[in-house]
């Protein structure tokens, strides 16, 4: 028992260190952006050509620090979801004989990736096709033969983990874009969810190794990255699909021109 909770107290310490760390990192990385700015808006190029040096290793030592903390709260996961099966082995000689069933109301899902994205502190609320900057789902290198034919595609669904997600979560939201609709979470797209799963639905940019480029996503940096799966023309565009309650609110034709992408000036 002694040991378990030395070992407890060591994992517990080790996270809250690793978070501010990062934090920490992040909010140098941001300072350090604006600076590059400055700099090259002054001229002095050089600078902030050695200055964008340092921004990019500190990104990925930051990249090392967040895995570091992402394999501690795996590792957590395994052993709850093994300590809650124990617990919730249910035998019944009655219907099964001598089998043993388990009441399985816990999952784990195996990371195969990373998404990287230029988004540290704050990302959009859906995908922008022609997004500024690098977009990308690195998958991990024994995954990379699970790619093969998957360039013949123009767009993919993107499930991942949102690990930067709100721990409390209510049954009842009200999108931000709305004035205050309330509706339930799972008719909304609210990332405050039971389960923190992601999707996304982006174009593909190209595929090199165990890299698939792609259009704007709507996600942090570093997100991990759980399935990729194409889109089908007709199997997966319904024509008779319809808005819902977004119909009904007010602002719906305005809301609309957003959603379409539909520039205007309103």
């Amino acid at each position: 028992m002694a040991k378990q909770a030395n070992y407890d107290h060591i994992v517990e310490k080790a996270r809250r260190i690793i978070n501010y760390w990062v934090g920490h990192n992040n909010s140098h990385i941001s300072e350090n952006e604006q600076w590059i700015e400055r700099l090259k808006g002054s001229g002095q190029d050089d600078a902030a050509f050695e200055l964008r040096q340092a921004v990019d290793f500190l990104v990925e030592a930051n990249r090392h620090i967040e895995l570091a903390g992402l394999k501690l709260k795996e590792e957590e996961d395994m052993l709850s979801v093994l300590n809650m099966s124990q617990g919730q082995k249910d035998i019944d000689t009655k219907s099964t004989g001598s089998k043993t069933r388990y009441k399985e109301e816990n999952f784990k899902f195996k990371k195969i990736g990373t998404i990287r994205t230029p988004y540290r502190d704050d990302a959009p609320y859906q995908p922008v096709d022609e997004d500024v900057g690098e977009f990308k789902l690195v998958l991990e290198p024994r995954f990379t033969e699970g790619l093969f034919r998957l360039s013949g595609f123009r767009y993919i669904y993107v499930l991942y983990y949102m690990h930067r997600g709100i721990d409390k979560v209510s049954m009842k939201v009200s999108p931000p874009w709305t004035t205050g609709e309330e509706v339930g979470v799972f008719a909304s797209r609210s990332p405050a969810r039971p389960n923190r799963i992601g999707l996304s639905v982006v174009r593909v940019k190209g595929i090199v190794d165990n890299i698939v480029f792609t259009s704007g996503l709507d996600v942090f940096d570093m997100t991990p990255l759980v399935d990729i799966k194409p889109y089908l023309k007709d199997l997966d565009a319904k024509e008779d699909a319809n808005y819902g309650w977004v119909e009904e609110i007010d602002g719906y034709d305005h809301l609309l021109l957003h959603i379409k992408g539909i520039p205007h000036d309103y």
